[in-house]
């Protein structure tokens, strides 16, 4: 049984940084590349980043790199979500996935190859 639990969401101004986290509950966690994705109202959920488990590597979509960052403490199996300059087109609710399908999601980086979802936590950017 896999589970995954996220934190961290909230309000933040213009300009501002969170952190969210998740947390992997699995028997083989360095399996999974963790995901980052994203759903704005009206709007299909996009990936923002991932990262490799077992390796630490990253990837990021355009419109985050070098304002997001994704890290991994693997003792507690838990990756982080660093999100800084935020401005009103982050307003989403971010939700972090798993899957050991690492060849296809790391080239593909669709939601539909994500195994295991955690429930979503809101984050709100203000003017």
């Amino acid at each position: 049984q896999v589970q995954l639990v996220e934190s961290g969401g909230g309000l933040v101004q213009a300009g501002g940084s969170l952190r969210l986290s998740c947390t992997i509950s699995a028997r083989s966690s360095y399996e999974y590349i963790m995901g980052w994705f994203r759903q704005a109202p009206g709007k299909e959920r996009e990936f923002v980043g991932a990262i490799s488990l077992s390796t630490g590597t990253t990837i990021y979509t355009d419109s985050v790199q070098g304002r997001f960052t994704i890290s991994r403490d693997t003792a507690e199996a838990t990756v982080y979500l660093q999100m800084n300059s935020l401005n009103l087109e982050d307003t989403a609710v971010y939700y972090c996935g798993a899957t050991r399908n690492r060849a296809t999601f790391w080239i593909n980086r669709r939601h539909e190859d994500i195994e295991y979802w955690a429930k979503g936590t809101l984050v709100t950017v203000s003017s």
